[in-house]
């Protein structure tokens, strides 16, 4: 069972206007567990960054409590709450003539006083912390070399050398390309299971954050904060209903969002497996409706990769064709 860290009731977020107070959202109550990985999804513009402001003490809330490990976020003293939570922001570190072994360091800053020396037990944790991110081969690189998803990592490991029981991150993804930002949310989800940290993020990469995290907010100035897991709020609707635009679909059969495309005909397909998804995926984006549910006198069975002989074809009348390629079954379908 995973445990709450942080406990919120009533929470208001939002900050003083020129001639009121700007509520950004109110009434958010939920717990965020250790050992699980938390995204934050929402548009542009809607109060994710107020929202992580908030949780991590940066900027007052309006109402309502916000207790980590049972004590309310007010009550900690600046020295107590950095030894609780760690952040790690969206803008790109741009630091010079730093090692990575050293800016990892920093993350000792709040055990080691005002000169900052190391003990060996604060070494300790440093090489601990760069072992889990797996940047061993980089400690004695100079940061500005790095790339970004490197230099991410290194902040990732300087937010864990301050052993805190919780860690923001603000678009940790931001700058990264796409097999990096695989990586680096395969890497938050594994280092929530093997540290139980509280691992909270806000992020676009909407795709990613739906098949990794544990939990997701979803954020919009209509409804405030929806939360549950990817799956409940799959079957509940709540995800069809925040992302509804024209041109996008959620996906019940994969629980993915997909273009909405324009169906001009239909085929009833039969499959399962990697065929049977990329054969829909290819007639819907040339505008034909094709799953198993779908009634249509002309049928495509794709069985699965291991079996032989490509895509079998069942014509209007009666006959069978077999295919070898998707492309050459586009063209057979179009031609019929």
């Amino acid at each position: 069972m995973n445990r709450g860290t942080i406990h919120i009731e009533n929470l208001s977020i939002g900050y003083p206007g020129k001639d009121n107070v700007k509520v950004v959202a109110s009434g958010i109550c939920a717990d965020i567990n250790g050992g699980e990985l938390t995204c934050l999804l929402g548009a542009n513009g809607v109060g994710k960054s107020t929202l992580l402001r908030t949780l991590s003490a940066f900027q007052p809330k309006l109402g309502g409590e916000i207790r980590i490990q049972g004590k309310e976020i007010g009550d900690f003293t600046d020295k107590q709450l950095s030894h609780v939570v760690s952040v790690v922001l969206t803008e790109k570190c741009d630091i010079r003539n730093i090692s990575v072994t050293e800016l990892v360091g920093l993350g000792r800053s709040p055990y080691t006083g005002f000169w900052g020396t190391l003990s060996k037990e604060d070494k300790a944790v440093v090489n601990r912390s760069i072992n889990l991110v797996g940047i061993s081969h980089l400690t004695e690189r100079m940061v500005h070399t790095l790339s970004d998803g490197e230099r991410q990592k290194v902040m990732i490991a300087k937010a864990l050398a301050q052993e805190t029981p919780v860690i923001y991150l603000d678009e940790p993804t931001a700058f990264l390309d796409f097999p990096s930002k695989v990586e680096m949310m395969q890497l938050l989800h594994h280092l929530s299971r093997q540290t139980d940290k509280t691992i909270f993020l806000s992020t676009h990469d909407l795709e990613l954050a739906l098949q990794i995290a544990d939990k997701i907010w979803l954020m919009d100035k209509t409804s405030g904060v929806t939360i549950g897991t990817p799956e409940d709020l799959s079957l509940n609707g709540s995800l069809s209903r925040f992302f509804a635009r024209k041109g996008i679909v959620f996906d019940l059969e994969t629980g993915l969002f997909r273009v909405d495309n324009e169906y001009t005909s239909k085929i009833h397909l039969i499959g399962h497996g990697q065929k049977y998804a990329m054969a829909r995926k290819a007639f819907q984006r040339n505008g034909i409706l094709a799953n198993r549910n779908v009634e249509s006198d002309i049928c495509v069975e794709t069985g699965d990769l291991k079996e032989e002989g490509g895509f079998l074809l069942h014509l209007p009348d009666g006959q069978h064709l077999k295919v070898g390629t998707i492309e050459e079954l586009l063209k057979q379908v179009k031609y019929i």
